[in-house]
């Protein structure tokens, strides 16, 4: 086979991955090994691919692909989440492009239209991450929308109601007038804006007296039904069983007393808006009050808002103000910075509401929880400093308000029989409900036309929550034998911003319905950052689109680029540059591929410096496998790599091949190839999960491989023991090369030109790999003395004193007045730093870090003039 000049990733790219979905070695089914499983974070079905997917996705196929490697029967099942808010919204923007307004349309026109769009623009995101080489379970490929996983999410609302779980209320929600629904307390922002305070003037019925009031919000006050002052403000105490008239809308309201309102906040006055306010309306509950509901689910302003109907409410903010100042009841305007609340997924400002909801009680489902992961640890987070975050939002939980007003989703199983509130029966059929609701009128004669289901759907994370049961059928048939077999999954790499939403979500329902954890450990990804530390986004236009980047520098090459800088938990500051140094990486390994295969190969003896150089590099790879198992056990993914890259570009490319090479136009000795092929093997399994193209296409053009060959399913590298004395031995004899190949290069002694090296060794260090340094110096003898050598060049490591006779290489009485000049210099400057040093103003006033910095340069001064001295005495 012959081998291109350059590693084309492009057809690479292409070529294996058909070949690995031809030969089936990304499917799963339940056998004799030990399973390893993932399931794929969904990602909206309306997606596409984006760098934190590139990220989290790449974290994924390194651990599935080990995995594999490992021996284990390895699954992991994509999919993706139907995204009830943002998917609509897609749908309402496109249809009403098409001039169609959703509430023209029935719900199963509407939900015909989504299905469209769903097939029409889903899943292009899992075709996106076959571009980048994720080795998922495509067979296995879910989206909550299926019918059986619909059937799993109506089964545990039914069996949660039934519990005495999930219940009814009528509840201040967070309404998001965009989508036009209810949001979890969870999916809303708060952000800081700058606002205004509008301090009010409401008169006090029958007198000229007024009270002020100030608010952010003045298009409220047509909802206001109390004004509300502390019992023990004395300020206020001659309006007791008074009243005041709303401005404008000039209804009289009463005045009541609470402690609930602070005296020292601004006027100590509060208007009370039980319809818009979740504390107004606890008070309203306390004082009876009437509520008065102003907006319209869109959040313009309905009847109630006068003549202000149908405009949206921050329209009317203007309006309003500049109206009650024209009446006299305004009485001034300050800037506020105030707390904003807006949609996760619209950027709407949420507007308080009242509504029928449903709600799920979490104080007792949370429970099994809060212990899995804070207390026994059979779930564990990395980093584990999320525990912090993870206790906050568990144990101050409320219930969870899972109703939306949307059509795509599931439906709710609610079916009402009647007009009242209460007439209704949960069921995972309308059939089912028919005969519950028969048992329960005690009317024979219903049918299922008298029925009518609740129209709201269920928040999308109720239907996440459920996924790693769901994908394999855990929830319909607990028994069956994939359910069995691969739950509990083991690894769950997600981002820390819905740790709440999903990831405890998901450990609340494994322990509420398999009785057990749903995975083991929970790897928590940064955010992908640009190299300003801006979060990446279409908006501010400094998101890369992830297919160009593979483009330009290869699938393999961007997932090098992404994991280098990607430590668990810590945003990932990406530069382009990373994924250009990836692309290097794979040049570097083609390119020492290259240089083995080019050799010629023959039957001669192996070199004693060949044995060495191979003993070293095995023993290194194994003390490098080490630290990388011990990396993956802490979900230190980027270390892993970067151990292998060191190994691979360092004592590979660098060291190995370089001890091992042949003379110019010399042949190689079939036994150290054969070697050096067993090295570059073992190095591209344990680069594979990271850099699978590359990996393959080498593996293959090695030797013929058949199927069952291939490097994906191969076999991990075996754990054996270090030597680490030859490791050590090694290490020293590498500076000897170092100090070798420095003098050469400062000296102009070119390297051809042999040399010899004499050694005082009172390091007693081993002379095992003298061969090594022989080879690598080209040094012609390498002898050890007891004296010091007259007329050499000197240098140091440990120490041992290493002498380099220079008669006919260099002119000595250059070299003598070089070095002469350079003592000179560097005695100078280490009189400079002891004055410095010497001077006890600075030693007790500068920093410590600075003192500790003059130390260290008065230390390496005069190491370099006692190196220097030995060199001149040598010499004369």
């Amino acid at each position: 086979m012959t081998i291109p000049a350059q590693f084309d990733a492009k057809a690479a790219e292409k070529k294996w991955y058909d070949y690995w979905m031809q030969n089936n070695y990304f499917h799963s089914e339940p056998d004799h090994r030990t399973p390893y499983t993932i399931v794929i974070p969904p990602p909206n079905v309306t997606g596409v691919l984006h760098m934190g997917h590139m990220l989290n996705n790449t974290i994924q196929d390194v651990l599935i692909r080990r995995a594999r490697l490992k021996g284990f029967n390895a699954c992991w099942v994509p999919g993706t989440d139907h995204a009830s808010i943002a998917t609509e919204a897609k749908v309402v923007a496109k249809l009403k492009e098409e001039g169609i307004n959703k509430s023209d349309l029935t719900r199963e026109e509407f939900l015909k239209h989504a299905w469209d769009w769903t097939e029409k623009y889903g899943g292009v995101i899992l075709d996106q991450l076959k571009k980048l080489g994720a080795s998922c379970d495509w067979e296995r490929t879910k989206f909550t929308m299926d019918p059986d996983m619909s059937a799993s999410v109506i089964r545990s609302f039914v069996d949660l109601y039934n519990k005495g779980m999930i219940y009814r209320g009528y509840r201040m929600v967070n309404w998001d007038p965009e989508a036009k629904t209810t949001l979890s307390d969870e999916e809303v922002i708060y952000e800081e804006r700058q606002g205004k305070l509008y301090h009010l003037k409401y008169k006090i019925e029958g007198s000229e007296d007024f009270v002020v009031i100030a608010t952010t919000r003045p298009e409220t006050i047509l909802g206001d039904t109390a004004i509300c002052i502390n019992p023990n403000d004395e300020r206020y105490t001659h309006l007791k069983g008074k009243k005041a008239i709303v401005p404008i809308a000039n209804r009289v309201i009463p005045i009541i007393f609470d402690e609930y309102v602070d005296m020292e906040f601004g006027t100590g006055c509060l208007k009370v808006t039980p319809a818009h306010d979740v504390n107004d309306k606890e008070l309203g509950e306390r004082h009876n009050l009437e509520i008065i509901d102003i907006f319209n689910e869109n959040a313009t302003l309905n009847s109630f808002g006068l003549h202000y109907e149908g405009k949206d409410r921050f329209v009317v903010r203007e309006m309003i103000a500049h109206e009650l100042q024209t009446i006299g009841s305004l009485e001034k305007i300050e800037n506020h910075l105030n707390k904003v609340g807006t949609s996760e997924r619209t950027k709407a400002v949420i507007e308080p509401r009242l509504s029928d909801q449903w709600f799920l009680k979490m104080e007792d489902l949370v429970k099994p929880a809060i212990k899995a992961v804070l207390e026994t640890e059979e779930v564990k987070l990395y980093p584990k400093r999320f525990e912090n975050t993870y206790r906050h939002w568990m144990e101050n939980i409320r219930d969870w308000n899972i109703s939306r007003q949307l059509w795509w989703g599931q439906q709710i199983p609610a079916y009402y029989y009647g007009e009242g509130k209460e007439d209704f029966v949960v069921a995972e059929t309308a059939d089912a409900a028919l005969e519950l609701a028969k048992q329960k009128t005690g009317n024979a004669a219903l049918t299922v036309a008298d029925l009518k289901q609740d129209p709201d759907a269920l928040d999308t994370w109720f239907s996440s929550w459920l996924w790693p049961m769901a994908v394999f059928g855990g929830v319909m048939n607990p028994e069956n034998e994939d359910f069995k077999y691969y739950y509990p999954t083991n690894d769950l790499v997600t981002g820390p911003d819905i740790l709440f939403f999903w990831v405890a979500r998901m450990i609340i329902a494994g322990y509420e319905y398999a009785g057990e954890k749903p995975f083991t450990n929970v790897y928590l990804t940064g955010l992908v950052r640009d190299s300003q530390r801006r979060k990446m986004s279409k908006s501010l236009g400094n998101s890369p689109d992830p297919l160009d980047l593979i483009e330009k520098f290869g699938a393999d090459g961007v997932r090098v680029g992404l994991l280098l800088s990607a430590s668990a938990g810590n945003d990932i500051l990406f530069d382009e540059e990373l994924c250009n140094q990836g692309k290097g990486f794979t040049t570097k390994i083609w390119n020492a591929f290259r240089l083995i295969k080019g050799w010629e190969v023959s039957d001669i003896e192996q070199p004693e410096y060949a044995k060495k150089a191979i003993e070293w590099y095995e023993a290194k790879l194994q003390k490098t496998l080490v630290e990388i198992e011990d990396h993956f056990e802490k979900y230190r993914i980027s270390d892993a790599l970067m151990a292998i890259y060191k190994l691979v570009w360092d004592d590979f490319c660098s060291w190995f091949l370089e001890m091992i090479k042949p003379g110019y136009q010399q042949p190689i000795d079939r036994a150290t190839f054969n070697k050096a092929i067993e090295m570059l093997e073992n190095n591209l399994k344990l680069l594979h999960p990271f850099m699978p193209f590359l990996t393959e296409e080498i593996w293959q053009h090695i030797a013929e491989r058949t199927p069952e060959d291939a490097l994906i399913v191969a076999k991990w590298p075996e754990v054996k023991e270090v030597n680490e004395k030859l490791i050590a031995d090694f290490d020293l004899a590498a500076e000897v090369i170092s100090g070798i190949r420095t003098i050469r290069k400062d000296k102009n002694i070119p390297f051809k030109d042999t040399i010899e090296v004499k050694v005082i060794n009172n390091d007693n260090s081993s002379d095992y790999f003298d061969v090594i340094v022989e080879k690598l110096g080209n040094v012609s003898s390498f002898e050890y003395v007891t004296e010091k050598v007259n007329g050499a060049l000197t240098f140091r490591v440990k120490s041992n004193e290493y002498f380099i006779p220079v008669s006919g290489n260099v002119n000595i009485e250059e070299e003598i007045a070089k070095l002469e000049e350079e003592l000179k210099y560097n005695r100078g400057f280490l009189k400079s730093v002891q004055a410095k040093l010497s001077n006890e103003k600075f030693v007790s006033g500068a920093p410590e870090k600075v003192v500790a910095i003059e130390r260290q340069k008065e230390a390496d001064a005069l190491a370099k003039i006692a190196t220097i001295e030995q060199s001149l005495e040598s010499l004369k």
